[in-house]
Order: structure tokens, then C-alpha cells, then sequence
């Protein structure tokens, strides 16, 4: 029969103690619940175990097994144990993470037992039941002061979680190196009166589709008619799937034709499905700037803006 013991503790305080973890909890058992009456005619009798009826966790069948004298000396024993397992193909098994309950009457709550570090026990056909040996200390359960047996009555409890493997995950990884990664952009007869929003062609980088955005009056109302705003946004975001999200860090630029004195900025950031989103900056650069000749950011009605992804995010499900 597997078991894992627990000595006698303080056990009105979470304690870990000879690999179980005992604590108080208001919220009662999930799936099943054990009441005993006249508890005192199932010890005397020496049944040796009383066995619950079956309950369901899981897609299982569940058992619990009450020692009212122990089996160990001095201690009240229960165990949870795998119920019908005829109907189970040959060769199966079933792992589980449980936990074992006692209520205490006096103070509302339910005392739980469980494996001190989260273990996953295995269900086969050699190891049907599992649980506690020194459940509790009898001593302990019959002072009614405690709780746990009042007016000859006591209630006990389980939780089965069954670890199923469904097989899905995700690979995931950052691309950096990404080849033909700067897209430059030549705008001609570049206006900021008389233009509100430009958009570049579509263009390719690390598999995805983007494009550029640019505002030569500003988009925001702190940049509104100061500065130049500008944006890099995903043009196939609809692609990704649905609550999924993309890594981008990407640097935005202005080309200096003149002295070579790019204005560039770098942007790292989460790109998901919402096609309103673009990401850059609403002041990237002040129009007094731009439309200074001597600065070289616009020479004869030309702007050049270039955008360079450095590291995008890369996932593929399985």
C-alpha cells in the first residue's frame, strides 16, 4: 500500500513536515465528501478500513479509504485509491496530484494534507491506492477540542487533479541578422501643409509584411503642427493568431542627405492582431528642423525615411 507519513505536528499552522504539507483552508474539497457518524462503532468493531462510495475527477473513478485505528500505531490512516480499474485499458496508469481533507468543526475550516512538494503520484495496476499512514495522530482527532470529532462525528474529503498530457505546446525564439532588413522610403514633393498622413508601399522583413507611416503636420495634439510623427506598423497582423502577439525592436530614421546626420530613434515592441496599431513617434523630429534646407532632411521636396528591424520574436505551436 503507498503511502507518505507524516509525524505528529502543529498542525493548526501550515507546516511541512516528513514530506506532507499541512494547512487550513475555509473552501471545502472540490470533488467528494466523507461524512462518518457514530464514529466510534466503526472503531471498535475493527472493521479495519471503511471505503467510500465512488466518486469522479478527472475522467476517473475514485475511492476513499478511511483506517479508524491506523495502520501505523497511535494513528488515523487515509488514502485515496483508483476505483474500477477493469474498465481501464491494459497497461494503464494515471498520474495524479491530491489532496486529503479533515474538517475541523470548532473553527470552520478544513485541515488539508498533501505531498510537501507538489509530487505527482502514479496510479498502475501494482499501486492502486495511495495516500497517508499518519493521517492523523489519534490522540489528536479524538480531543473533540480539536475538531476533528465532535459528537461522535467527522467529515472527511479529497481533491483529485489528473495530469493528462494533451501534447500542445509552442516553440519559441527571438530572430535577429533578419536578411534585407532596411526598407528605405523616398517621399517626393514632401508637403507638410498640405498633407496629413502618408503610408509606404508594403515591404518584407523576417517573413512579415509592414509599412511605414508618416504625418508631416503631426498626429497628436502635442505634436500637432511642431514636429513630424512617425510609425512603423504590421501590415499582415491579421495573420497572427488570435490573443498571440510579435516582438519587433526596430530603429526608425530620417536621412540627412547633406552631412550624413541621421535622426534615428529605436522602438522595441509587441505587435498583436489589432490592425490600428502602428508604433513609433508622435514628435520624431520638429518641422522647423525639417524644413530648415541647411539640415539636409529635405533637399528639393525629397524626405528619405528608412526603417531597419533588427529582432523580431518567432513561435511555431505544436
Amino acid at each position: 500500500m503507498g503511502a507518505t507519513n507524516s509525524k505528529k505536528g502543529n498542525i493548526d499552522n501550515a507546516i511541512v513536515h516528513a514530506g506532507t504539507m499541512r494547512s487550513l483552508r475555509d473552501v471545502p474539497p472540490a470533488h467528494y465528501t466523507l461524512k462518518l457518524t457514530s464514529f466510534s462503532i466503526f472503531r471498535d468493531a475493527k472493521i479495519g478500513y471503511y471505503e467510500s462510495g465512488v466518486f469522479e475527477a478527472g475522467g476517473y473513478k475514485w475511492k476513499l479509504c478511511i483506517y479508524p485505528n491506523g495502520n501505523v500505531k497511535g494513528h488515523l490512516s487515509c488514502y485515496l485509491a483508483i476505483a474500477d480499474t477493469e474498465t481501464l485499458s491494459p497497461g494503464w496508469e494515471v498520474n495524479v496530484s491530491f489532496k486529503l481533507f479533515v474538517f475541523d468543526q470548532v473553527r470552520d475550516k478544513y485541515l488539508t494534507i498533501q505531498d510537501a512538494e507538489g509530487g505527482i503520484t502514479q496510479f498502475h495496476r501494482l499501486k492502486t491506492e495511495c495516500g497517508f499512514d499518519q493521517f492523523l495522530p489519534l490522540g489528536t482527532f479524538n480531543d473533540a477540542s480539536n475538531g476533528y470529532l465532535v459528537d461522535d462525528c467527522c467529515v472527511f474529503g479529497a481533491e483529485v487533479f489528473v495530469i493528462k498530457h494533451t501534447g500542445k505546446g509552442e516553440s519559441a525564439s527571438m530572430v535577429k541578422n533578419l536578411a534585407r532588413n532596411i526598407y528605405t522610403w523616398r517621399i517626393d514633393s514632401f508637403s507638410p501643409t498640405d498633407q496629413d498622413k502618408l503610408i509606404s508601399e508594403e515591404f518584407v522583413v523576417g517573413g512579415h509584411k509592414w509599412t511605414l507611416e508618416i504625418y508631416p503636420k503631426g498626429n497628436s495634439l502635442s505634436s500637432k503642427g511642431e514636429s513630424v510623427s512617425l510609425f512603423l506598423r504590421l501590415a499582415d497582423c491579421k495573420n497572427l493568431p488570435l490573443h498571440r502577439k510579435m516582438y519587433a525592436e526596430f530603429k526608425l530614421r530620417m536621412r540627412d542627405e547633406v552631412h550624413g546626420n541621421h535622426i534615428e530613434r529605436k522602438v522595441g515592441q509587441w505587435f498583436c492582431e489589432s490592425s490600428a496599431e502602428s508604433w513609433g513617434y508622435p514628435a520624431f523630429m520638429a518641422l522647423s528642423e525639417l524644413n530648415d534646407a541647411s539640415k539636409g532632411f529635405m533637399v528639393n521636396g525629397v524626405v528619405i525615411v528608412e526603417a531597419e528591424i533588427m529582432l523580431i520574436s518567432s513561435f511555431k505551436d505544436f
